[in-house]
């Protein structure tokens, strides 16, 4: 047996009790120790003990084998190498608070951990998706299903340990479960490193979200930026990751606030022009989201207002990044 450790990173949400129910389940040689890195903000208030207790009543056999870890409420980043450092075996398992690893997972692991070459970093687990049956998926259960076809996804991922410290890490200016994942990556990679596809499997339900949850994931955007930053301009291709619509974003951007410029200053027809193209970039973005959809009237409305939203916040996020970035030093190689 590779010995190997699990570190899991969370703020206690409702998901981590089904999270380590299927960890405790999972047949296969156990893990050696599972690191819990409660990242709840501290100042806001004492968190609440009770979920915390009552998620890791579930563990089992397992509870022994279970420390938790205070964090600095400075996202997961900075959370996994909380868990990092308490971690002695050749090998520690990122898995994220909301999924729930395969009845096999451990068993599956320790394959996929025997097959890992010597110059293998880390072998990432498959990541499926469950959407829902007898209708199409609205524009938020999409999202959630493109982290099944993400190469590095820290869902789950398992690195060798003595790599990833000499690798300083994640990258801790990267504040949101956002491209961490990738930069980390990349850098292995850039130093001579593999990164081979697992077989094991693991679950990740789509939560539910509010109604603007889409909204508030622009902020991402400032960390493409700084991928941008440390990684050149053709990061997107390095990391065989999708480029998105920001540059469409920004025109629909720059032509609304062209039209409310014009229009304050009098010039009300090339105002009305500028007007013009913002509703036609911003229809053309609403109805490539309604389309693959339920079609709801309640997907429809809600897709109708966050479409006006996300290109001017796309945009802000993604200037922000630039400009609170602009001098951000690159990593050192890593050592091999």
């Amino acid at each position: 047996m590779t010995p190997y450790a699990v570190v899991i990173p969370t703020l206690v949400r409702d998901t981590l009790a089904d999270c380590l129910a299927a960890l405790a389940a999972a047949r296969g040689p156990r893990p050696e120790r599972v690191v819990l890195v409660d990242d709840r903000p501290a100042a806001s208030a004492d968190p609440d003990p009770a979920p915390l207790e009552h998620a890791l009543s579930v563990l089992g056999d397992l509870r022994a084998r279970t420390i938790v870890l205070p964090g600095d409420a400075r996202g997961p980043a900075a959370a996994r190498n909380t868990g990092l450092r308490a971690v002695t075996e050749p090998w520690v398992v990122f898995v994220d608070d909301d999924v729930q690893v395969g009845p096999h997972w451990c068993a599956q692991l320790q394959r996929d951990l025997a097959e890992a070459t010597p110059d293998t970093a880390g072998v990432p687990g498959v990541i499926t998706v469950p959407l829902p049956g007898g209708r199409r998926p609205t524009d938020w259960e999409r999202g959630t299903a493109g982290l099944a076809r993400a190469r590095w996804i820290t869902a789950d991922m398992a690195y060798r340990t003595d790599v990833l410290r000499r690798a300083g890490g994640f990258d801790e200016r990267f504040p949101r479960a956002h491209r961490e994942d990738a930069d980390l990556a990349l850098r292995l990679l850039d130093a001579g490193w593999r990164i081979r596809r697992g077989r094991r499997t693991t679950l990740h339900p789509v939560r539910a979200a509010s109604r603007w949850a889409s909204v508030r994931t622009q902020r991402g955007h400032a960390d493409d930026a700084l991928m941008r930053r440390l990684h050149g301009a053709d990061w997107w291709d390095k990391a065989v990751s999708p480029r998105g619509r920001i540059r469409r974003h920004a025109v629909i951007t720059a032509a609304g606030a062209a039209a409310c410029a014009l229009a304050a200053t009098g010039h009300r027809r090339a105002a009305a022009a500028c007007a013009a193209g913002w509703a036609a970039g911003t229809a053309e973005f609403a109805r490539a989201r309604i389309a693959p959809g339920p079609r709801t009237p309640e997907e429809v409305a809600t897709v109708l207002a966050t479409s006006v939203v996300i290109p001017p916040a796309a945009t802000w996020h993604r200037l922000a990044g630039a400009w609170r970035h602009r001098h951000a030093p690159a990593w050192r190689e890593v050592a091999r």
